[in-house]
């Protein structure tokens, strides 16, 4: 065994020692079956802590030729396959992390040399009846040197594969020669039995240098059949609650929201380090600091901002992931910079809607740590209202909620331009912050042409609180929108819900520059 060729077994015994370990190991079964086929190239891309090193230090403790891992996998999921016994400790691994490469600025001119080096050199060792390989010989020369020998070919593990794209965000002649450099290795290559790689980014596209189109990906925008393999299920997540007695609606709020193939995921970092200490907070976005957040959402373009702002009140923004670079830099719109903070994980996304929106609790404490230091005007004040005119709601006090959206409108009128019925929506939303702790995620009827915008807001259950079903109305008046909410029955489809429904109709006019409110209760007819 070596370092970098078959590895062996000791970082996923690590994995399977610790305190909580959640079985994956069905990723194996999938694995075993792209194999030696069209589709045995594989980059899955996820955020910071997600599993993919483990991930990686499993396939890699499985498929390493001179160790024996079969008491490591015992009673886990892959036992019961019958591809387990055909691929257990049968394969050479070639495993390395790119970030061990990359560690500090000075060997960023050699690293694609440094890696080739290390390989080679254990290969050396591991072939010793291929000969020596002449001085300076290129890594796929070599391995094309030991398939032709020994007919024996060669899996792939590669950890932090897009690591010089975050790194070395400015280098693009680094970034496209190591490129090159993959798709030298890969492509058309008989030595490769299996290529796995993961990291935070899908591949970069650089015209011509996208040709590593030779891979299948899998990412926070198409997750496809490994959805359940990186990140915690609900499922899992409930039964880590039930043995260790934790609240799992606590854990749910505060770390439940990815969405990959229809399937909600959990941050296993975040929910690992909550049931061990016992109380829910921000463990993953502990890690980095929110200044790698800010400086995206600072980004000037044209409603970013209201998109960030509205997502924070609990809606939904459709996002063109077509665009993007799949880099760090490389920003036209602002659907490039959602598409980046989707993948590393500030945002979620539905694949059914393409829609991106922010997950949970945790993830909407650090956008509120960004802001707060990012001069977003008061936003962070006027979201501190919310309680006070949530409760002016509940009490049916429509001058206080107008008067609360006016200082909330003088608050962020930097931020928002305000001429539109979109701007009072992202208003409202904001106004309505502090729902997030007794409803569900607003329900958004888009406008039919520019008249009307609707949002509801249904109550979690056993909170006790109505439901609400608001009506915004752009120079016309709170009463007109009222009656529209009658008129045309917005109430209706959740009359079945059993608790109060308040109908509030919300206005504003451009020329007096005031909003106006009336609230009532809804009767069933």
């Amino acid at each position: 065994m070596g370092i970098y060729v078959n590895p062996g077994k000791a970082s996923f015994q690590e994995a399977i020692n610790s305190e909580i370990y959640v079985d994956k190991s069905g990723l194996i079964a999938y694995i075993n079956g792209v194999i030696r086929t069209q589709q045995k190239n594989l980059c899955v891309s996820r955020p910071r802590r997600f599993g993919k090193s483990m991930a990686a230090n499993m396939l890699a403790a499985y498929y390493s030729r001179g160790c024996d891992s079969s008491r490591l996998f015992s009673g886990l999921a892959i036992e019961g396959e019958e591809s387990f016994p055909m691929h257990l400790n049968r394969h050479n691994v070639i495993r390395w992390d790119v970030q061990r490469f990359l560690e500090s600025k000075s060997g960023y001119d050699r690293f694609i040399n440094d890696i080739e080096d290390m390989v080679i050199r254990d290969l050396k060792k591991e072939f010793p009846e291929c000969g020596d390989f002449p001085e300076g010989s290129r890594l796929k020369t070599v391995l094309d040197e030991v398939y032709g020998q020994t007919g024996q070919g060669f899996v792939f593990i590669i950890d932090e594969w897009d690591c010089v794209f975050r790194m070395a965000k400015k280098r693009e002649e680094m970034q496209k020669a190591y490129l090159d450099f993959l798709r030298g290795l890969f492509k058309g290559a008989e030595y490769v039995e299996l290529a796995y790689m993961t990291g935070i980014l899908p591949i970069k596209k650089y015209g011509e240098h996208s040709a590593l189109n030779i891979f299948e990906e899998y990412s926070m925008l198409d997750s496809a059949e490994l959805a359940m393999f990186f990140g915690f299920t609900e499922e899992e997540v409930h039964g880590l609650c039930t043995s260790t007695g934790m609240d799992f609606q606590d854990v749910e709020r505060w770390y439940d929201g990815y969405l990959m193939n229809g399937i909600h995921i959990y941050n296993p970092k975040s929910v690992v380090d909550a049931v061990r200490r016992g109380k829910c907070r921000s463990y993953w976005t502990g890690t980095e600091t929110y200044e790698a957040l800010k400086v995206y959402i600072d980004l000037d373009f044209d409603g970013l901002r209201e998109a960030v702002v509205g997502m924070l009140g609990g809606a939904r923004c459709r996002v063109d992931a077509t665009t993007s670079q799949n880099d760090m830099t490389t920003f036209k719109t602002k659907d490039d910079v959602l598409t980046l903070l989707i993948h590393l994980g500030y945002l979620a996304y539905d694949e059914d809607t393409e829609e991106a929106f922010i997950p949970n609790q945790e993830i909407a404490q650090e956008y509120m740590r960004a802001i707060k230091v990012g001069g977003w005007g008061g936003l962070t004040e006027a979201l501190n209202c919310s309680e006070e005119l949530l409760r002016s709601t509940w009490a049916l006090d429509g001058e206080a909620v107008a008067a609360g959206m006016s200082a909330i409108h003088d608050e962020t009128a930097s931020l928002l331009k305000y001429n539109n019925e979109n701007s009072l929506t992202c208003t409202v939303l904001m106004a309505y912050y502090s729902t997030k702790a007794y409803y569900m995620n607003p329900i958004m009827e888009l406008p039919s042409g520019k008249d009307y915008a609707d949002v509801v807001y249904l109550p979690k259950r056993g909170i006790g609180r109505p439901a609400l079903v608001v009506e915004l109305k752009w120079n016309k008046s709170a009463r007109g929108a009222i009656a529209q909410i009658k008129d045309r029955q917005y109430a209706a489809w959740i009359a079945d819900y059993t608790g109060d429904i308040l109908l509030v109709g919300i206005s504003y006019d451009k020329k007096s520059k005031e909003h106006a409110c009336l609230i009532e209760t809804w009767r069933k007819t």
